[in-house]
């Protein structure tokens, strides 16, 4: 794959940059956030690429500074900022701005294995997580923003999506967060 595959748009040129990087390290990775929205939801506007990176917890700080060797930092001391919170903040060589967190969790794993390619525009492959999973990241999120990108994906995805998945996983989240006014909220928009 080369760089050149997804060069009319520039959020697509950076998301290629970051996963052909991957790719050549072997590390399982899958975008997240707008782009995947734009392939499960509405095209709407998005500035930014958010992936997650499977890292397992397992010497994190040789993925960071590996991805730091290559790509340029967006804040003073990235390494730092990336143990902490598990976040690596990165321009793409264009100046777009890359959000990598750092996956480790089982529902990280399970949704980097159910991720899958799909073709943005000619020749142009990105790796995306599933609708099922998008709804649950977005869900969690639990910001207008998010629900109205859940909104559009169930109602372009209508009768394609596996519910009891996201129900179970999103459960288990909200749980975990004390927040179970999420899985109401969740609940009303299907049966609207």
């Amino acid at each position: 794959m080369t760089l050149n595959n997804c060069s009319n748009n520039y959020l697509l040129q950076a998301a290629l940059e970051i996963q052909v990087f991957f790719e050549l390290h072997k590390w399982e990775f899958a975008f997240i956030g707008g782009l995947a929205v734009i392939r499960w939801g509405d095209l709407r506007t998005t500035v930014d690429v958010d992936g997650t990176l499977l890292t397992m917890f397992i010497d994190d700080e040789k993925y960071i500074n590996t991805i730091l060797a290559h790509f340029k930092p967006r804040i003073t001391d990235a390494l730092q900022f990336a143990v902490n919170n598990r976040v690596l903040l990165l321009s793409s060589s264009s100046g777009v701005g890359i959000d990598i967190s750092l996956g480790g969790l089982p529902f990280e794993q399970q949704m980097i294995e159910r991720s899958s390619l799909y073709e943005f525009e000619t020749d142009c492959f990105l790796r995306t997580c599933s609708a099922e999973d998008l709804v649950i990241l977005k869900a969690f999120a639990n910001r207008d923003k998010d629900w109205a990108d859940v909104k559009s994906i169930l109602l372009r995805q209508k009768g394609k999506l596996d519910l009891k998945y996201i129900n179970e996983n999103l459960s288990l989240f909200c749980e975990l967060k004390e927040s179970q006014e999420i899985i109401t909220r969740f609940s009303n928009y299907l049966e609207n």
